[in-house]
This record gives C-alpha cells, sequence and structure tokens, in this order.
C-alpha cells in the first residue's frame, strides 16, 4: 500500500479544473499496482491532496477505518477477496458518499448492480483519461456518470432479469410514469398529465415493481435515477 501526497503550490493553475476538487482525499482499490499508480497520478494532476491505496477489501477496510470517510473513492468490482459490490455498501454504511467503479466489464448487469449498491459513477479500465476525469469531476460535484460505452444501454431502460432469465427493460411509457412518480405526483395526477386511467397507470406501476423487484415507489425511483433512465 503506497501513500500519495502532493502540496498545493506544486499544481499549475492548468491542472485543477475546477476549485470544488483541489486537494481532495481518495481511496483507490485495485489488485493492480500498476493501474493504482496510473489511477493515483491522473487523480493527483486533478488536485488530489491525498491518495490512499490499497489490493483488496480487507486492506480497503483497514485504510478506510484509519482514514475516514475520504472525499472520493475509487474500486474494482473484482478484487481478490470479494465482491467491490459488498465493498460499496460497506463504505456507504460508512458515510463514504462519493464513491467511483472502475472495472473491466460492460455487462448492463453489472453496471446496474453497481449503482444499485451505492456507487454514483461506472467507469471502464478501457475509457480514455478524459472520460475518467469527466466521472470523477461529476461525481466531486455531486451528480452521477456511466462510461458513454455503457450509457445507451441504461439510458434505453432499466434492464432486470424476468423469471425466465430472458432481459427485459422498461418500456418509453413506463420511463414517463416512474419520472411523473419521481417529481412527486401522484396516480391520478400521472394519469391526467399522460391521458391514461388511474387503474392503468396502477397497472403500470406494478409492471415496472416486477421488473424492478420492488414495489416500494421510492425504491423504484432511486433505482431508476442510479441507472440514469430518469432524472
Amino acid at each position: 500500500m503506497a501513500l500519495r501526497g502532493v502540496a498545493s503550490g506544486l499544481l499549475p493553475p492548468a491542472m485543477v479544473p475546477h476549485p470544488r476538487e483541489e486537494m481532495f482525499s481518495v481511496l483507490v482499490v485495485d489488485d493492480h499496482p500498476l493501474l493504482r499508480e496510473a489511477i493515483a497520478q491522473r487523480l493527483t494532476s486533478m488536485g488530489a491532496g491525498t491518495v490512499h491505496e490499497a489490493a483488496s477489501i480487507s486492506e480497503a477496510r483497514t485504510r478506510a477505518l484509519a482514514s475516514g470517510p475520504c472525499d472520493l473513492a475509487i474500486l474494482d468490482l473484482g478484487l481478490p477477496d470479494g465482491s467491490g459490490l459488498d465493498l460499496i455498501a460497506e463504505l456507504r454504511a460508512q458515510g463514504w458518499n462519493r464513491i467511483v467503479v472502475l472495472a473491466a466489464s460492460d455487462d448492463p448487469s453489472a453496471v446496474r448492480a453497481a449503482f444499485q449498491a451505492g456507487a454514483q459513477a461506472y467507469l471502464l479500465k478501457s475509457a480514455s483519461p478524459g472520460i475518467v476525469t469527466d466521472g470523477v469531476r461529476r461525481v466531486l460535484e455531486g451528480g452521477l456518470y456511466a462510461d458513454p460505452s455503457v450509457a445507451p444501454l441504461l439510458a434505453a431502460g432499466t434492464r432486470v432479469p424476468a423469471t425466465d432469465n430472458t432481459p427485459r427493460e422498461l418500456s418509453a411509457r413506463e420511463v414517463e410514469v416512474l419520472q411523473l412518480v419521481a417529481d412527486g405526483r401522484s396516480n391520478k395526477e400521472i394519469g391526467e398529465a399522460l391521458s391514461l386511467s388511474a387503474l392503468t397507470v396502477k397497472s403500470h406501476l406494478s409492471r415496472i415493481g416486477r421488473k424492478l423487484g420492488t414495489g416500494d415507489r421510492a425504491q423504484m425511483v432511486a433505482l431508476a435515477m442510479r441507472a440514469g433512465v430518469i432524472r
């Protein structure tokens, strides 16, 4: 494990793209030393004051307990001693509010699972440095980000496995209904906005609930927001 630091005076102004990013702290979790070093260098160029590194979930737990919540965590999903999804959940429970997944897989189910676990961004290891920078910026500013290579899959609908293991996704109408739910509209108001009966709105919500695996309106909205399907 390495701990990297840089004095703010050593950074040319052009290398600090946004004041919010200046001198932020980061935990990078990946079992490949060269990749960790590359990520650390990229973050340092963006204004990271402290970069903690860990090669496994157990090391990450130790660093997280020692440092407390950092401004940002960047982690892989495939770690030697377990799934990064479990680590995301643990960090979130400890008060880490900005988590970026940097993984090799572009499988929509992996992307969806990462957002559902609590990540704010999903980046691919094959991404250009510019995309990584954009994703980190967005998360530091409090937003969500999906690698451009996987974003179209999420924007098309939240894909979920049906009981017969056939991929299914939200229809355009279901996305409209869910967006109005997110806006705080009642079933009656949704029906009036979309020229649907209250019974039809209820039917749409039932189908959405089956696809997302929850009948709770707030959870449906949260899952869709994290997947980038609604705003």
